[in-house]
């Protein structure tokens, strides 16, 4: 697991110039499709990212043991980790999807384990292919997304304190690229942020959260219309305006 410098926690100060303390949220982040602009996925020509923003105490005392007994329940043990390319595809261990009993039990069994977990969700979605038409220079759609879901996250929680938002490293290069913008992001801005880049290979609960939830998000993007049971349960997780609008206050489609 990779940390920010010391640095940065020492730039991150109270307007009384007394260092900030570590906020009593934290927030796991994935994504869904890829962000070049060169070409598209007909099926799915979204970049999603989303923001699955936990309270620390109900993340101990809520998420993690309804996903471990999940895991329990289905696999017999708790070191599986849960992938939503690799459950749609089903690669073992989640062949079981294959059989039908067994099918039915483990999806009912997932959508219960998110249901039951207390995350507020903030989503940001690039349609590539509008993006491209419209802008001249249409920039980074993994940018532009984060970006939007820093400001959403940045009105959702204040300055209550440093705030750890967990990314799934995917290389070196990549997450020095994506500390740098995020950096920039939030120096800019002074948002109360630090970055964490985990290993794909740990098992964290916050992260495999995140990592289930952003494709069925660019799915109801793509045909509102058509039936999605995931989305129908994290729809009561978006960040919501004060009239319950969920659009443009924890789902930002652009452009």
């Amino acid at each position: 697991m990779r940390h920010t410098d010391a640095k940065w926690y020492k730039a991150l100060r109270t307007s009384e110039g007394e260092p900030l303390g570590f906020s009593e949220y934290i927030v796991y982040v994935d994504e869904s499709g890829d962000h070049g602009l060169e070409r598209f996925d007909s099926n799915f020509p979204l970049f999603v990212l989303a923001f699955c923003v936990f309270k620390k105490s109900e993340y101990l005392a809520t998420a993690v043991p309804v996903f471990q007994r999940f895991k329990f329940d289905q696999f017999g043990h708790d070191l599986v980790i849960l992938h939503e390319r690799e459950i749609r595809k089903a690669v073992p261990p989640f062949d079981l999807v294959l059989n039908e009993k067994r099918r039915d039990a483990f999806y009912a069994g997932l959508n219960s384990a998110i249901e039951a977990a207390p995350f507020k969700l903030i989503a940001g979605v690039i349609n590539k292919p509008a993006l491209k038409k419209q802008y001249a220079f249409p920039g980074n759609p993994y940018e532009l997304a984060m970006k939007f879901c820093l400001e959403r996250l940045q009105f959702e929680l204040g300055s209550g304190g440093i705030v750890h938002v967990v990314f799934e490293g995917r290389g070196k290069n990549e997450d020095d690229a994506l500390e740098l913008e995020f950096r920039r992001l939030c120096d800019s801005k002074l948002y109360p942020f630090v970055p964490v880049f985990a290993h794909k290979v740990c098992n964290s609960t916050g992260l495999q959260i995140a990592d289930l939830v952003a494709r069925p998000i660019g799915r109801h993007v793509l045909d509102p219309k058509q039936e999605n049971r995931a989305f129908e349960i994290l729809q009561k997780k978006f960040r919501k305006g004060p009239s319950g609008l969920i659009a443009g206050w924890g789902l930002k489609v652009f452009p």
